[in-house]
């Protein structure tokens, strides 16, 4: 039970410190434009388009290190999230309550509504409702593959202790 609580500490921890970060500071295109100075794949995501934030996000509308960084910055909030909701998960597991799952996707819903609020105080930043979804997606995404490798490891087990 120690291990969860220090791992959901630490995770608030790690969202805390990001969220006071400006962009500024968080940039990593500098680092894209040495790692992909050739602008590998830049045809194929020429042809890709998003509307985010009621704007066009495109390697046309950003240019490609911009985009690139956009689309790593919005696959961290999906997939970081979406951890936190699989310890979140855990956690709530443990402490045995009726519906972990529910209870994980919830949390990490409070949690990401609080770190865009966050956000939007601090100077050069922007909280958007659109990452609190991403976050949310992410946490179901997650919480559904730890049910599902947690299903199939029980079930596993089961069928590895039936007579022959």
């Amino acid at each position: 039970m120690k291990k969860y609580i220090f791992l959901v500490t630490f995770v608030l921890m790690i969202v805390f410190i990001a969220s006071n970060m400006s962009y500024e500071q968080q940039t990593i295109v500098p680092e894209l434009q040495t790692i992909l100075k050739d602008k590998p794949f830049e045809e194929e995501l020429s042809k890709i388009e998003l509307t985010y934030w009621d704007m066009p996000i495109s390697v046309e509308t950003r240019g490609y290190y911009y985009f690139i960084e956009f689309l790593i910055r919005k696959a961290t909030h999906f997939s970081g999230f979406g951890l936190i909701g699989v310890i979140f998960f855990l956690f709530y597991r443990k402490m045995k309550f009726r519906f972990p799952a529910y209870f994980a996707i919830a949390s990490v819903f409070i949690l990401g509504s609080l770190d865009e609020y966050r956000q939007k105080m601090q100077p050069g930043r922007t909280g958007l409702f659109e990452d609190v979804m991403i976050d949310t997606a992410g946490a179901i995404f997650f919480v559904f593959l730890a049910k599902l490798f947690l299903w199939l490891l029980s079930n596993r087990k089961r069928v590895s202790k039936r007579p022959v």
